[in-house]
């Protein structure tokens, strides 16, 4: 009988057009900033000015999302968490 790993981090992979979920959220946001400035403008130029802003992004997102290394951040929390004092004296011999 076949055996399957049980897979926990199935969420830091999901892609949804080509972007990652954070990612996909930002362009979801501004295309819906977009859609209000094109609902309450009647100028032709905004709207395909929208539309150019919009694609533009989502060639930067993608680009940024292939490319992880450009924005490599540092992890927020350490490995190791500890309540003893740190005394400042190294026992470790060199």
């Amino acid at each position: 009988m076949k055996t399957f790993e049980i897979y926990k981090n199935i969420r830091k992979q999901a892609v949804i057009f080509g972007l990652s979920i954070s990612l996909f959220a930002l362009m979801m946001v501004t295309i819906l900033a977009s859609l209000l400035v094109i609902i309450f403008s009647f100028s032709f130029e905004i709207i395909i000015g929208l539309f150019i802003i919009n694609a533009a992004l989502y060639i930067v997102l993608t680009k940024i999302h292939n490319t992880p290394q450009v924005f490599h951040m540092k992890k927020a929390f350490p490995t190791i968490i500890s309540n003893k004092r740190n005394s400042g004296i190294d026992y470790e011999q060199d």
